[in-house]
């Protein structure tokens, strides 16, 4: 075998680089950073192209296995494919240049600067929130980065004693460090990320704001992240 058909046969990036050096299809996938299953025409309509021009791409990131697809009667929902597809676009987010032009109007300078604050990467909690928590959880003991992000036992306790149970051990880890890509500094992602993300929702501490990815911490999440983590002051304020 020789060198040329040794490339052949290994991974083809460069397709998956193509797959995202589109804007339109770019800005599907970090749309669906919510967590959520979006409809093609919800998407076309979030980039302002035609619904068949959405088809066509969102058919790309399917078949690439971006995203997955299912069907409920006449509509087609999409997803990301999986955590890790996830993680994957926040990253390269985090290392993308930032744009020249700051936004124009004043709702989206605001849709801006709530995204920055506090928001959804997938399933577990960014921005300026994600990372003071993940901050916090480190300053306790909770977690410990000495050989790679792990979640410490004083930190399993501490869930517990939220009511957040830990599910099964699958192949996703425990935990796992996402670079934020507005703080550029890491925040918790994994199991744990996505069930502390569950318990802020079901527990009223956070809030969806409108449609998108964007989340509003309450004042019920004040006190519970003064009173479990300790956090005050300027660090709640930065987060509000």
């Amino acid at each position: 075998m020789n060198s040329h058909d040794a490339r052949l046969e290994g991974p083809d990036l460069a397709a998956l680089a193509a797959l995202l050096a589109d804007g339109t299809r770019a800005n599907f996938c970090l749309a669906l950073l919510d967590g959520r299953a979006w409809t093609a025409s919800e998407l076309a309509r979030h980039a302002g192209v035609a619904a068949s021009t959405a088809t066509e791409h969102l058919n790309l990131l399917v078949g690439g296995g971006l995203l997955t697809q299912e069907r409920q009667g006449r509509h087609r929902y999409v997803r990301l494919a999986d955590p890790d597809t996830a993680e994957l676009i926040e990253k390269l987010a985090s290392m993308a240049p930032r744009r020249a032009d700051p936004p124009r109007s004043l709702p989206a300078a605001n849709r801006s600067r709530a995204l920055a604050r506090a928001r959804t990467c997938y399933d577990h909690l960014a921005g300026a929130l994600g990372v003071a928590i993940t901050e916090a959880m480190t300053d306790r003991g909770l977690l410990d980065w000495e050989s790679g992000l792990t979640l410490t036992s004083a930190g399993t306790a501490w869930l517990a004693e939220l009511g957040i149970a830990l599910p099964p051990a699958t192949r996703r880890p425990p935990v796992r460090s996402c670079l934020d890509w507005t703080e550029r500094r890491p925040h918790l992602a994994g199991a744990a990320g996505a069930a502390l993300c569950r318990h802020a929702f079901d527990a009223g501490w956070i809030t969806r704001i409108g449609t998108s990815r964007a989340v509003a911490l309450t004042d019920a999440g004040v006190h519970a992240l003064r009173d479990h983590l300790g956090l005050t002051g300027e660090t709640r304020t930065a987060i509000r």
